[in-house]
């Protein structure tokens, strides 16, 4: 079994939409999609739950004002700056600011302060057309998104085993953040999707030099490229030097926009476009394990 986890160093570069274009060619896989924190796979593979399961993530304090005798001693102590205080004097504290560690909790006198574990998010294991899919949602700001990817593709592991799958094919998030750190542990191949626009390469070079200490087998494949070819060649010179395969120069196909439009990967809805031969020469490099090739990072 080897895992292919497809990354971008920033979001809108098509990531979504190749991976979803991957498992329709995929043979024998599990999907999964461990952009946890903006999850969107399930908009093109349009899953049936069958099984949902509640994540249990930071926690969160709450003042009970009942208790409460306005002492100040946990504003003193709170280093994020979550607790305020009312103009009647009372206190406080700003949820979206709370990091959870719960000093202020330990330091009130009064026992006033009180935390709970924050179960607002699911992970899920749905079927899809393709095959089993396990995927997850979280609320905006919830915290241990690298804990919630672990736990998916721990399971999506344990039913790639059970069914006996070759591939588990992974939707990652963008960007260097910990959901992309937890992406990247101990995945088989990276394949990083690149825009070329300077933003668009500042970020992947980013997400280059982070797989670099993983050592993980990484290729690339630059999509829109025609949207800015002298772009597309210094990322390609680039890519070149760090010893990068590129597997593809995908063009600007507005089929492709239309087939996200009508639910579908563009090689169900264009078998014989050119995006949708350059997606199956991609897959066919991807299991000959072109990647594979973590000696390249010195």
């Amino acid at each position: 079994m080897k895992e292919i986890t497809v990354l971008s160093g920033k979001g809108g570069t098509g990531k979504t939409s190749i991976t979803a274009a991957l498992a329709t060619v995929v043979e024998s896989g599990v999907f999964c999609d461990t952009d946890v924190d903006a999850a969107d796979l399930h908009l093109v593979l349009h899953p049936s739950v069958q099984e949902e399961h509640t994540f249990i993530s930071g926690w969160t304090a709450t003042i009970n004002p009942q208790l409460c005798k306005a002492c100040g001693l946990c504003s003193q102590h709170c280093r994020f700056e979550a607790i305020h205080t009312h103009s009647q004097g009372e206190y406080y504290i700003n949820p979206f600011q709370c990091e959870g560690c719960r000093l202020c909790e330990r330091v009130c006198p009064q026992q006033a302060i009180y935390s709970k574990r924050n179960s607002d998010n699911f992970w899920y294991v749905s079927s899809t057309r393709f095959g089993t899919l396990v995927h997850a949602h979280m609320d905006p700001g919830e915290e241990n998104s690298g804990k919630l990817v672990s736990q998916v593709r721990a399971k999506a592991k344990e039913l790639a085993r059970n069914e006996n799958r070759d591939y588990i094919l992974s939707d990652g998030p963008p960007g260097i953040g910990c959901a992309t750190i937890s992406s990247l542990s101990g995945t088989h191949q990276v394949l990083l999707v690149i825009e070329p626009t300077r933003s668009g390469w500042h970020d992947a070079e980013r997400l280059l030099d982070l797989a670099a200490t993983f050592q993980t087998g990484l290729c690339a494949v630059i999509n829109k490229y025609d949207i800015s070819p002298e772009i597309s060649s210094e990322i390609e010179a680039s890519l070149n030097e760090r010893g990068v395969p590129l597997l593809a120069r995908i063009p600007f196909d507005e089929e492709v926009v239309w087939a996200m439009e009508a639910g579908k990967t563009i090689l169900e809805y264009r078998p014989e476009s050119p995006v949708s031969h350059q997606i199956r020469s991609i897959w066919e490099a991807l299991k000959n394990e072109v990647c594979l090739s973590p000696k390249k990072y010195d």
